[in-house]
């Protein structure tokens, strides 16, 4: 990526979540979503609403960086020339954004084969748009602008978890991480790609989630990583292929939540 123009790829990545912004919020609580399901048992949903804002962002990279590879959850793969990969996830938490809860959330990441280096989590009905990598750390927002930092080091016992789902994963992922949950303070529910914004934002301590795909959790790396966090897989190797993955403030309460959840069976 040292070839690639920094202000040109971060203008790049701002115009893609632009564009989103544009095609999400025409259906957010409205009708017309033409909901499908894509689990062959179970409901993992896909609406219009998904497939108009991954063709737009599609086409907003196509127009700038045609040389470039696209990964999306809806529409696979594209080929590229440049060693740099798009990273999208339309709407992440396309359950909450059909029950109109604004906890759902556009992922976008620029990634090598090292992983991401730079992403956004957008949420288009606050307005907030959180931002990382390539020297930015940066929550904008109708309230203004401020850096994001992750949270200071404290106890286990004092600190906040979050997850997606109650049940996480297998039945041996769902142990580990209720034997985790144990041990903090408090654990909350159903926040998709919205807990891992609030970690950046030092607002929690830990998001702890399994099943993943590389593209639910690229842009969450690059904008945790660039305010002070790390993020792992359960065995504390790298996350970006997706997987088991546990988001952390600090190595201090990542070792911690390591020492509980690396004891979960394969």
């Amino acid at each position: 990526m040292q070839d690639i123009n920094r202000d040109t790829l971060i203008a790049t990545a701002h115009a893609v979540a632009d564009v989103a912004r544009v095609e999400t919020l025409a259906y957010f609580r409205g009708a017309g979503l033409n909901i499908e399901n894509k689990a062959d048992g179970g409901f993992d949903p896909v609406t219009v609403a998904d497939r108009a804002a991954e063709r737009a962002m599609r086409a907003e990279l196509a127009r700038r960086r045609p040389e470039d590879a696209v990964l999306g959850e809806e529409m696979g793969p594209t080929a590229g020339t440049s060693g740099l990969t798009w990273v999208l996830d339309p709407i992440d938490g396309t359950r909450a954004y059909l029950s109109g809860t604004p906890t759902w959330g556009v992922l976008i990441a620029a990634s090598d084969a090292d992983g991401p280096r730079f992403g956004i989590i957008d949420q288009p009905w606050t307005g907030e748009r959180f931002v990382g990598g390539l020297g930015e750390a940066r929550l904008d927002s109708p309230h203004g602008s401020r850096p994001l930092a992750t949270r200071a080091p404290r106890p286990l016992s004092e600190a906040i978890l979050f997850t997606t789902f109650p049940e996480v994963g297998t039945e041996a992922e769902g142990r580990a991480f209720h034997a985790l949950s144990a041990q903090t303070r408090l654990t909350r529910y159903g926040m998709d790609c919205y807990a891992y914004a609030l970690l950046a934002l030092g607002q929690i301590d830990l998001v702890v989630e399994a099943g993943l795909q590389p593209y639910d959790i690229h842009a969450p790396i690059a904008v945790i990583e660039a305010a002070g966090g790390i993020v792992t897989n359960w065995r504390g190797g790298p996350a970006h292929a997706g997987g088991r993955v546990v988001a952390a403030a600090n190595e201090t309460v990542l070792a911690a939540a390591l020492a509980i959840l690396s004891k979960a069976e394969d």
